[in-house]
């Protein structure tokens, strides 16, 4: 990079002024990922200081049916295919319930896109879920979801919401987005749900008090150019309705052939190989510095790895999500050597190692618990980077 453009890229983070497009290009050009770093976690640092967020939740996948056949999934089943599954309501409860002694604070519940459920099945499970679990949140469903939703149901986004939240929604989850860009998205995607229907129907989610997180999945056919293009689009719907809690890049993942019926399922693998840990902290720090107005940005461990996920945090990163548990959508694909789930001892002990100081967190980004951060007496106690 120019020195000069360094320099007045650098002024820029420095005022806290607005980055532009032009400059979320030439942030990804730039090889000096330690700069890169230094900047964003200055960014970082002026809106959480040295606190790294995390919550104890637990994934819930109810089904893995689905219509779309995207390209980059190797967690869809059709009906009839071996491991298709349908879980009953009282099943998804079963386990939700198992961790209810470890203080759980959030169900995550993601799902396909099921053919012939009825759309009561979804309000109806969110029902018996926080009826059993009265103190847990539920983030719940992607925009993709709340789409086929409207086509199975006859119902507006808005009627569908409205059901939702009675039943006891309190987010949305993030799913659904990869790349808005229709360049990419037209050969990754098998679903209707573009730009338009996921940005109105977080809009909408704003609209009636909910926060929502948003998502990227980069490292496939992408170019860092989409990769802005989607951080603008996401900064502009924020600039109008406030309603994003955290920004989250998720990184795509090869499939690995399935034991189980020995079917690779990713269409895109023969031509893609997945991103470095270097380019995962590129893609921290860049959407750090372009997405101004989002309070946090996580790094979702499962998807990067323990090791990657504590450099994530020196480098714009300050949420690591939770316990997880179970997180079929990842682990279906790529055996990548990331636990099912961690406790919260395996957190705290991970965000100390990295150097900061943990916060258990709601949903809503509220602080449940702060606990005391590396202890400074020790002379090998790692320390955040200094800004």
């Amino acid at each position: 990079m120019d020195v000069g453009l360094k320099r007045e890229l650098e002024a820029k983070v420095h005022a806290g002024e607005r980055l532009t497009r032009e400059d979320g290009i030439a942030l990804y050009e730039s090889d000096d990922l330690a700069w890169l770093g230094g900047l964003a976690h200055e960014v970082r640092t002026r809106k959480n200081g040295d606190v790294v967020h995390f919550n104890v939740n637990r994934h819930l996948n109810m089904t893995n049916v689905c219509t779309a056949s995207c390209a980059y999934c190797s967690f869809q089943r059709k009906p009839g295919e071996k491991d298709a599954y349908t879980m009953r309501i009282e099943e998804a409860v079963r386990l939700a319930k198992a961790m209810e002694n470890e203080n759980l604070t959030e169900l995550h519940i993601v799902n396909g896109l099921h053919p012939t459920l009825p759309w009561r099945y979804y309000p109806r499970s969110l029902r018996e879920l926080k009826k059993a679990l009265p103190n847990v949140s539920l983030k719940a469903f992607t925009a993709t979801e709340i789409h086929h939703f409207e086509t199975i149901s006859g119902l507006s986004a808005s009627e569908i919401l409205d059901e939702l939240i009675d039943a006891g929604l309190e987010s949305l989850t993030g799913g659904g987005a990869e790349i808005f860009d229709w360049e990419v998205r037209q050969y990754i995607v098998d679903h209707a749900t573009h730009w338009e229907d996921w940005s109105r129907i977080h809009r909408l989610a704003h609209e009636k008090g909910l926060k929502t997180p948003s998502t990227m999945l980069y490292g496939h056919i992408e170019e860092p150019r989409h990769r802005v293009d989607h951080v603008l689009r996401l900064r502009e719907l924020q600039d109008e309705t406030g309603g994003f809690q955290v920004f989250i890049p998720l990184r795509y993942q090869h499939d690995f052939v399935d034991m189980k019926d020995g079917k690779v399922r990713n269409r895109l693998q023969a031509r893609t190989t997945m991103a470095t840990g270097a380019e995962a902290l590129k893609v921290f720090a860049v959407s750090r510095l372009l997405f101004d107005n989002v309070p946090h940005v996580k790094c979702f461990w499962v998807m990067h790895g323990l090791q990657t996920t504590q450099l994530a945090l020196q480098h714009g990163a300050d949420d690591m999500d939770g316990s997880v548990v179970e997180y079929k959508i990842t682990h279906d694909a790529d055996n990548y050597g990331t636990p099912n789930k961690l406790t919260r001892d395996d957190l705290l002990e991970l965000i100390r190692d990295a150097g900061f100081r943990p916060v258990e967190r709601n949903t809503r980004y509220e602080a449940i618990r702060e606990y005391p951060g590396p202890d400074p007496e020790r002379r090998e106690s790692p320390q955040p980077m200094r800004v």
